[in-house]
């Protein structure tokens, strides 16, 4: 165990699994709301008064609820086994310890507001809430994962085309913030007794899709900007953005105009793990630092140093001359 912990490739690993794990545990979250196991477990830390766990009685509410808990646990392991790997690499890799600690820290938070979130009856402010910080672990797993890819050459990204892609960074996280305001405003609440936010559906939508069609135009203008300076790379990212972004924008117009069905807001909630997570992938891009050395690379480089250097040698005119 511990020679597997202290090998350099677990921790993007480990980073790479709380990404998928903490993205499944949204669209999990969201089929517990969707087939109203809200209140599948009424109770919390434990499912019932009685129980830890779910009971025959409960039926398939509380298998689903008591599921999506599981859930978490897993995600408590990878985080704690990836904050022991930052640690233990803290001398070599010191930009990966703080989102590490960051997405451990999120794990227990996210649990005690899941209890708020069943003590307070499904409160929509809250399950909000909820969704908002997996959506901030998400994105520090993102950048922990980054953080260990292997070193490459930075492209040059002038300072506004970066300002640019933190706007529609910024952008993307009013899309969010507001979709989950409508998801508050609209029928899918987890739980027949539940009630909503108050607010106006119609507008609320409507204003969510001219923040949409805001992003992306930014994140159109971002794409052309990066193949305009050559920044190929980032460019690359900029179109997966946009690829994605309409991707999700069909599936919200297609679940607006069927009446909301289950398996369309259940994507739709994916849609926007997505779709985050393309957004600061590709701020990142941008950045003056595309990427953080991975510490088997830079081992390698230590121990092949010597023989390229030799080789480089070699090849100059200067050691040609003097051969």
């Amino acid at each position: 165990m511990l020679a597997i912990l202290h090998h350099p490739a677990t921790l993007r690993r480990l980073a790479l699994a709380s990404i998928i794990g903490n993205v499944a545990i949204v669209v999990t979250g969201g089929a517990v709301r969707l087939s109203g196991s809200g209140l599948g477990c009424p109770t919390w830390p434990r499912c019932t008064d009685g129980s830890l766990t779910t009971t025959p009685e409960m039926g398939i509410h509380g298998v689903i609820e008591f599921g999506n808990r599981m859930l978490s646990g897993v995600l408590s392991v990878i985080a704690i086994a990836a904050l022991v790997v930052a640690y233990r690499h803290r001398h070599r890799l010191r930009s990966a310890l703080a989102p590490a600690v960051i997405a451990f820290v999120g794990i227990p938070a996210q649990g005690i507001l899941g209890g708020i979130t069943v003590l307070t009856g499904l409160n929509p402010w809250v399950v909000g809430a909820h969704f908002l910080v997996s959506i901030a672990i998400i994105a520090a797993a993102h950048e922990l994962w980054r953080r260990t890819l292997p070193e490459r050459p930075a492209e040059r990204v002038p300072v506004p085309l970066r300002t640019l892609a933190r706007l529609t960074t910024g952008a993307t996280a009013l899309v969010v913030v507001l979709g989950t305001m409508v998801t508050g405003s609209g029928p899918h609440s987890g739980d027949v007794d539940t009630g909503r936010n108050g607010l106006d559906p119609e507008t609320l939508s409507q204003l969510h899709a001219d923040l949409v069609f805001l992003l992306l135009g930014l994140s159109l203008a971002l794409w052309l900007a990066l193949r305009a300076v050559d920044a190929p790379g980032a460019a690359r990212t900029a179109g997966v953005l946009i690829l994605v972004e309409l991707s999700q924008g069909f599936i919200g117009f297609a679940q607006y105009l069927t009446g909301l069905p289950v398996i369309l807001v259940g994507l739709h909630l994916l849609g926007a793990c997505l779709v985050w997570l393309a957004a600061i992938h590709t701020m990142a891009a941008t950045a003056s630092r595309t990427a953080f050395p991975q510490l088997p690379a830079a081992l390698e480089l230590r121990a092949k140093g010597g023989q390229r250097r030799s080789t480089l040698t070699a090849d100059t005119p200067a050691a040609a001359s003097r051969s």
